[in-house]
Protein backbone atom coordinates (compact mmCIF):
# COMPACT_ATOMS: atom_id res chain seq x y z
CA UNK A 1 0.00 0.00 0.00
CA UNK A 2 2.74 2.47 0.91
CA UNK A 3 4.28 2.53 -2.62
CA UNK A 4 0.83 3.11 -4.15
CA UNK A 5 0.06 5.96 -1.73
CA UNK A 6 3.47 7.52 -2.43
CA UNK A 7 2.91 7.16 -6.16
CA UNK A 8 -0.54 8.77 -5.99
CA UNK A 9 0.76 11.73 -4.00
CA UNK A 10 3.70 12.14 -6.41
CA UNK A 11 1.52 12.11 -9.53
CA UNK A 12 -0.97 14.52 -7.94
CA UNK A 13 1.79 16.97 -7.11
CA UNK A 14 3.25 16.64 -10.60
CA UNK A 15 -0.17 17.16 -12.17
CA UNK A 16 -0.70 20.31 -10.09
CA UNK A 17 2.68 21.72 -11.08
CA UNK A 18 2.19 20.80 -14.72
CA UNK A 19 -1.28 22.33 -14.91
CA UNK A 20 -0.12 25.60 -13.38
CA UNK A 21 2.82 25.70 -15.78
CA UNK A 22 0.60 24.90 -18.77
CA UNK A 23 -1.55 27.95 -17.98
CA UNK A 24 1.57 30.06 -17.58
CA UNK A 25 2.82 28.86 -20.98
CA UNK A 26 -0.52 29.71 -22.57
CA UNK A 27 -0.39 33.26 -21.17
CA UNK A 28 3.22 33.64 -22.33
CA UNK A 29 2.39 32.33 -25.77
CA UNK A 30 -0.56 34.69 -26.07
CA UNK A 31 1.65 37.66 -25.22
CA UNK A 32 4.34 36.67 -27.73
CA UNK A 33 2.00 36.02 -30.67
CA UNK A 34 2.64 38.40 -33.55
CA UNK A 35 0.30 38.80 -36.53
CA UNK A 36 1.88 40.24 -39.64
CA UNK A 37 -0.48 42.24 -41.86
CA UNK A 38 0.48 43.61 -45.26
CA UNK A 39 -1.58 46.45 -46.74
CA UNK A 40 -1.62 46.15 -50.49
CA UNK A 41 -4.03 48.00 -52.83
CA UNK A 42 -6.44 48.61 -50.00
CA UNK A 43 -6.73 44.95 -49.09
CA UNK A 44 -5.60 43.41 -45.76
CA UNK A 45 -3.70 40.17 -46.25
CA UNK A 46 -2.28 38.14 -43.37
CA UNK A 47 0.63 35.76 -43.57
CA UNK A 48 -0.36 33.03 -41.10
CA UNK A 49 1.87 30.28 -42.48
CA UNK A 50 5.17 32.16 -42.34
CA UNK A 51 4.28 33.80 -39.02
CA UNK A 52 3.36 30.42 -37.57
CA UNK A 53 6.60 28.80 -38.73
CA UNK A 54 8.61 31.68 -37.29
CA UNK A 55 6.71 31.44 -34.00
CA UNK A 56 7.23 27.68 -33.78
CA UNK A 57 10.97 28.04 -34.45
CA UNK A 58 11.29 30.74 -31.80
CA UNK A 59 9.38 28.69 -29.21
CA UNK A 60 11.38 25.53 -30.02
CA UNK A 61 14.66 27.36 -29.43
CA UNK A 62 13.65 28.89 -26.10
CA UNK A 63 15.16 27.69 -22.84
CA UNK A 64 13.42 27.41 -19.47
CA UNK A 65 10.88 25.21 -17.72
CA UNK A 66 8.73 22.97 -19.90
CA UNK A 67 6.05 20.40 -19.20
CA UNK A 68 2.42 19.62 -18.55
CA UNK A 69 -0.13 16.93 -19.27
CA UNK A 70 0.86 14.95 -22.34
CA UNK A 71 0.40 11.66 -24.17
CA UNK A 72 3.71 10.68 -25.67
CA UNK A 73 6.60 8.20 -25.74
CA UNK A 74 4.22 5.36 -26.59
CA UNK A 75 6.34 2.19 -26.48
CA UNK A 76 5.20 -0.94 -28.33
CA UNK A 77 7.51 -3.92 -28.31
CA UNK A 78 8.60 -7.31 -27.07
CA UNK A 79 9.76 -8.48 -23.65
CA UNK A 80 12.45 -11.03 -22.90
CA UNK A 81 13.17 -12.73 -19.59
CA UNK A 82 16.83 -13.00 -18.61
CA UNK A 83 17.62 -15.83 -16.21
CA UNK A 84 20.96 -15.07 -14.53
CA UNK A 85 22.38 -13.62 -17.74
CA UNK A 86 20.81 -16.17 -20.12
CA UNK A 87 17.78 -15.96 -22.39
CA UNK A 88 17.21 -19.67 -21.68
CA UNK A 89 15.14 -20.23 -18.56
CA UNK A 90 16.50 -22.53 -15.87
CA UNK A 91 14.50 -25.64 -14.82
CA UNK A 92 13.27 -23.72 -11.77
CA UNK A 93 11.72 -21.02 -13.97
CA UNK A 94 10.79 -23.17 -16.95
CA UNK A 95 7.09 -22.88 -16.08
CA UNK A 96 7.37 -19.24 -17.22
CA UNK A 97 8.35 -20.31 -20.76
CA UNK A 98 6.54 -18.08 -23.24
CA UNK A 99 5.58 -18.11 -26.89
CA UNK A 100 8.22 -16.39 -29.06
CA UNK A 101 7.04 -13.07 -30.45
CA UNK A 102 3.90 -13.05 -28.28
CA UNK A 103 5.32 -11.68 -25.04
CA UNK A 104 4.98 -7.95 -25.28
CA UNK A 105 5.29 -4.60 -23.55
CA UNK A 106 3.22 -1.45 -23.79
CA UNK A 107 3.78 1.88 -22.03
CA UNK A 108 3.21 5.61 -22.36
CA UNK A 109 3.74 8.87 -20.47
CA UNK A 110 0.94 11.21 -19.38
CA UNK A 111 2.90 13.84 -17.42
CA UNK A 112 6.26 15.53 -17.77
CA UNK A 113 8.06 18.43 -16.19
CA UNK A 114 11.61 19.61 -16.77
CA UNK A 115 13.99 22.26 -17.97
CA UNK A 116 15.33 23.02 -21.44
CA UNK A 117 18.96 23.95 -20.90
CA UNK A 118 19.58 24.78 -24.57
CA UNK A 119 17.85 24.23 -27.93
CA UNK A 120 19.63 20.85 -28.17
CA UNK A 121 19.41 19.59 -24.54
CA UNK A 122 16.54 19.03 -22.12
CA UNK A 123 16.18 17.15 -18.82
CA UNK A 124 12.78 16.18 -17.43
CA UNK A 125 10.91 13.79 -15.16
CA UNK A 126 7.82 12.04 -16.50
CA UNK A 127 5.03 9.84 -15.23
CA UNK A 128 3.07 7.11 -16.97
CA UNK A 129 2.04 3.47 -17.09
CA UNK A 130 3.76 0.25 -18.14
CA UNK A 131 2.47 -3.26 -18.90
CA UNK A 132 4.40 -6.50 -19.44
CA UNK A 133 2.32 -9.31 -21.00
CA UNK A 134 3.76 -12.85 -20.84
CA UNK A 135 1.98 -15.40 -23.06
CA UNK A 136 2.67 -18.67 -21.25
CA UNK A 137 3.46 -21.67 -23.40
CA UNK A 138 2.37 -24.36 -20.96
CA UNK A 139 -1.15 -25.19 -19.81
CA UNK A 140 -0.70 -24.13 -16.20
CA UNK A 141 -2.35 -21.78 -13.74
CA UNK A 142 -0.18 -19.44 -11.70
CA UNK A 143 -1.50 -19.51 -8.13
CA UNK A 144 -2.53 -16.37 -6.24
CA UNK A 145 -2.29 -15.68 -2.49
CA UNK A 146 0.65 -18.02 -1.98
CA UNK A 147 3.91 -17.59 -0.07
CA UNK A 148 5.94 -18.43 -3.21
CA UNK A 149 5.42 -18.13 -6.95
CA UNK A 150 3.77 -21.48 -7.66
CA UNK A 151 1.56 -23.07 -10.31
CA UNK A 152 -0.60 -26.12 -10.97
CA UNK A 153 -0.64 -28.13 -14.24
CA UNK A 154 -3.95 -28.18 -16.10
CA UNK A 155 -5.55 -30.71 -18.43
CA UNK A 156 -7.29 -27.81 -20.16
CA UNK A 157 -5.87 -26.55 -23.44
CA UNK A 158 -5.87 -22.76 -23.07
CA UNK A 159 -6.25 -20.68 -26.22
CA UNK A 160 -4.86 -17.77 -24.15
CA UNK A 161 -2.86 -18.03 -20.95
CA UNK A 162 -1.46 -14.61 -20.15
CA UNK A 163 0.52 -13.62 -17.07
CA UNK A 164 0.96 -9.86 -16.79
CA UNK A 165 2.04 -7.00 -14.57
CA UNK A 166 1.24 -3.29 -14.62
CA UNK A 167 3.30 -0.49 -13.10
CA UNK A 168 3.26 3.26 -12.64
CA UNK A 169 6.64 4.38 -13.96
CA UNK A 170 8.59 7.57 -13.31
CA UNK A 171 11.55 8.06 -15.68
CA UNK A 172 14.17 10.79 -15.46
CA UNK A 173 15.12 11.50 -19.07
CA UNK A 174 17.99 13.37 -20.68
CA UNK A 175 17.19 14.44 -24.24
CA UNK A 176 19.64 15.43 -26.95
CA UNK A 177 18.38 16.61 -30.32
CA UNK A 178 19.75 18.06 -33.53
CA UNK A 179 18.57 21.15 -35.37
CA UNK A 180 15.49 20.87 -37.54
CA UNK A 181 16.08 20.00 -41.17
CA UNK A 182 14.18 21.50 -44.12
CA UNK A 183 11.23 19.18 -43.39
CA UNK A 184 11.02 20.27 -39.76
CA UNK A 185 12.28 16.95 -38.36
CA UNK A 186 15.13 16.22 -35.94
CA UNK A 187 17.17 13.30 -34.65
CA UNK A 188 16.68 12.47 -30.97
CA UNK A 189 18.62 10.58 -28.31
CA UNK A 190 16.72 10.11 -25.03
CA UNK A 191 18.11 8.12 -22.10
CA UNK A 192 17.96 7.90 -18.32
CA UNK A 193 17.00 5.92 -15.21
CA UNK A 194 13.48 4.82 -14.36
CA UNK A 195 11.62 3.58 -11.27
CA UNK A 196 8.27 1.83 -11.10
CA UNK A 197 5.61 1.01 -8.51
CA UNK A 198 3.45 -2.10 -8.92
CA UNK A 199 -0.25 -1.60 -9.58
CA UNK A 200 -1.16 -5.29 -9.88
CA UNK A 201 -0.45 -8.61 -11.50
CA UNK A 202 -3.02 -10.58 -13.46
CA UNK A 203 -3.68 -14.01 -14.92
CA UNK A 204 -6.04 -14.09 -17.90
CA UNK A 205 -7.08 -17.44 -19.36
CA UNK A 206 -9.43 -18.40 -22.17
CA UNK A 207 -10.55 -21.99 -22.81
CA UNK A 208 -13.52 -23.86 -24.25
CA UNK A 209 -14.16 -25.48 -20.87
CA UNK A 210 -14.13 -22.39 -18.62
CA UNK A 211 -14.52 -19.52 -21.04
CA UNK A 212 -12.73 -16.30 -20.03
CA UNK A 213 -11.22 -16.05 -16.55
CA UNK A 214 -9.30 -13.19 -14.90
CA UNK A 215 -7.62 -13.20 -11.50
CA UNK A 216 -5.74 -10.21 -10.04
CA UNK A 217 -3.05 -10.46 -7.38
CA UNK A 218 0.46 -9.14 -6.81
CA UNK A 219 1.81 -12.60 -7.83
CA UNK A 220 5.08 -11.68 -6.10
CA UNK A 221 6.02 -9.12 -8.76
CA UNK A 222 8.48 -6.62 -7.32
CA UNK A 223 6.52 -3.82 -5.60
CA UNK A 224 9.32 -1.45 -6.58
CA UNK A 225 11.59 -1.83 -9.60
CA UNK A 226 14.35 0.23 -11.13
CA UNK A 227 16.24 0.28 -14.40
CA UNK A 228 16.88 2.45 -17.40
CA UNK A 229 15.88 3.13 -21.00
CA UNK A 230 17.38 4.42 -24.25
CA UNK A 231 15.48 5.81 -27.25
CA UNK A 232 16.83 6.84 -30.65
CA UNK A 233 14.55 8.42 -33.18
CA UNK A 234 13.87 10.74 -36.06
CA UNK A 235 10.83 12.98 -36.11
CA UNK A 236 8.10 11.32 -34.05
CA UNK A 237 9.23 7.72 -34.65
CA UNK A 238 12.03 5.86 -32.91
CA UNK A 239 13.23 2.64 -31.32
CA UNK A 240 13.71 1.90 -27.63
CA UNK A 241 15.19 -0.62 -25.22
CA UNK A 242 14.59 -0.94 -21.47
CA UNK A 243 16.37 -3.01 -18.86
CA UNK A 244 15.32 -3.52 -15.24
CA UNK A 245 18.22 -4.05 -12.86
CA UNK A 246 16.39 -5.80 -10.04
CA UNK A 247 14.59 -9.15 -10.20
CA UNK A 248 11.07 -9.44 -11.62
CA UNK A 249 9.82 -11.25 -8.50
CA UNK A 250 10.57 -10.97 -4.79
CA UNK A 251 10.75 -14.75 -4.27
CA UNK A 252 14.06 -16.58 -3.52
CA UNK A 253 13.47 -19.21 -6.23
CA UNK A 254 13.35 -16.49 -8.92
CA UNK A 255 16.54 -14.74 -7.82
CA UNK A 256 18.45 -13.49 -10.89
CA UNK A 257 15.37 -13.52 -13.15
CA UNK A 258 15.15 -10.10 -14.82
CA UNK A 259 13.28 -8.42 -17.63
CA UNK A 260 14.20 -6.37 -20.69
CA UNK A 261 12.15 -5.02 -23.58
CA UNK A 262 12.66 -3.43 -26.98
CA UNK A 263 10.54 -2.11 -29.83
CA UNK A 264 9.30 1.09 -31.44
CA UNK A 265 8.44 4.45 -29.88
CA UNK A 266 5.75 6.78 -31.18
CA UNK A 267 6.23 10.40 -30.13
CA UNK A 268 9.57 11.52 -28.74
CA UNK A 269 9.09 15.16 -27.76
Amino acid sequence: MKPLILTSITLCLLASLFTQHAYAQQDSTAKDTVITVTIRRGMHRSKPDSAKRDSVKRNASKTGFVGGITFTRIDLGFSRLIDNGSFTLSPTNDFLSYKPGKTSTFSFDVLQFGYRVSPSFKVYVAGGFDWTLIRLKQNITIQNNTTDLTYVPETINFSKNRFSSSYVHIPLNFELRTKENDKGNRFYLVFGPEVGFLLNGKVKQISDENGKEKVKDDYHFQPFRYGGSVRIGYGSLGIFTKYYANEMFDTPAQKGLKNMSFGITLGLN
